[in-house]
């Protein structure tokens, strides 16, 4: 994967996917044991190449035409929220405490809860967005093999809905690095 291919960005263009996104690069702070999510002094946030990162991506989406629900769905961590902000500035922010739930699954959690929040999280991802629109939301990694897997800094996945209790398909992961522009210039 060097770049976007563009079969996958006229789909895009069409809408109807989920663009699942990692938050940008969080090496400030860390994540307490008892977290406030009103407080960011106790979890992880943005460091500067992580807001960087967070700005380029909201770019990329634009400058590539990739129509976007007005509403970003976000997990209720700064970092995810800070991301949101700087990529998305005119977007209304969706603050979704399932975003909790699914960084939950990085720790040791009782299978049955882990069984739970993936079945969340598939019911989730097979809700279709409005038509014309590709969904976003803003979370984070998921551990090797467990949901959409491991994701990149600023990292996305592509997912196509195929409706409630239909269960989806993953299109393609993307780099951040993948969203650039093709270099027009081929001598």
């Amino acid at each position: 994967m060097k770049y976007l291919d563009q079969s996958i960005l006229d789909l895009l263009k069409k809408g109807g996917f989920v663009l699942y996104a990692r938050h940008g690069e969080a090496t400030v702070g860390r994540d307490q044991p008892y977290l406030n999510f009103q407080d960011c002094y106790t979890q992880r946030n943005l460091s500067e190449v992580g807001r960087r990162e967070a700005i380029y991506f909201g770019q990329m989406l634009r400058y590539l035409q990739i129509p976007i629900s007005s509403q970003i769905v976000a997990s209720p961590f700064c970092r995810t929220i800070e991301t949101v902000q700087l990529a998305f500035p005119y977007a209304n922010v969706q603050i979704d405490p399932f975003g909790y739930e699914i960084f939950k699954l990085g720790g040791n959690i009782p299978i049955v809860e882990k069984t739970n929040i993936l079945s969340n999280l598939q019911s989730m991802l097979e809700r279709k967005p409005p038509q014309g629109m590709n969904q976003v939301i803003i979370a984070h990694s998921f551990p090797e093999g467990v949901g959409l897997g491991k994701i990149s800094n600023m990292g996305m996945v592509i997912v196509k809905p195929k409706g409630p209790g239909k269960g989806y398909e993953i299109v393609k992961k993307l780099t951040l690095k993948d969203l650039a522009p093709l270099d027009s210039s081929s001598s």
